[in-house]
């Protein structure tokens, strides 16, 4: 005699198998017609911050630590007005020259914006807040090599 929690079981399987076959499946992602790798999203989100005059750019290489993303990107901006602004053309920089949606939170308060490629994360701060939460000393183990400050590119 079969119990009722067999039924449900036995509808159930099904649907679990097909779950697992299609998160094994291998995803691309987010839905972009992009096809852009994760370090020439690098390149250019590091050439955009430059070029906006973003401070104290630091990268940190994600891979083989975190399933977050491959990269991770932490700056500072001189105030609320300028982390903003940062923020909104990396966006629209992604948009056009990649295709590349992102997602952003904090554009509006303007102290820690986040932008999250799928496969870089962006963290664009004042000052007074990045030094509060120390993000870089987070993701570098202690003892360990540092986080890779970027050197901003020669002015001509």
């Amino acid at each position: 005699m079969r119990s009722q929690e067999d039924d449900v079981l036995s509808i159930s399987a099904p649907a679990a198998t097909a779950a697992e076959t299609q998160a094994a499946a291998p995803s691309s992602g987010p839905a972009t017609t992009d096809s852009a790798t994760s370090q020439e999203q690098l390149d250019l989100i590091l050439a955009s911050l430059d070029a906006d005059k973003a401070e104290d750019i630091v990268q940190v290489d994600l891979r083989g630590k975190s399933a977050i993303g491959d990269h991770m990107v932490i700056c500072s901006g001189r105030s609320s007005r300028q982390v903003s602004a940062i923020a909104e053309r990396l966006v629209d920089k992604l948009k056009h020259d990649l295709g590349r949606a992102s997602r952003i939170e904090g554009r509006e308060t303007g102290d820690w914006v986040l932008i999250d490629t799928g496969d870089v994360i962006v963290h664009v701060f004042r000052p007074e807040v990045r030094e509060f939460y120390q993000l870089e000393k987070m993701w570098v183990p202690a003892g360990g090599p540092a986080a890779e400050a970027v050197a901003p590119a020669a002015p001509g």
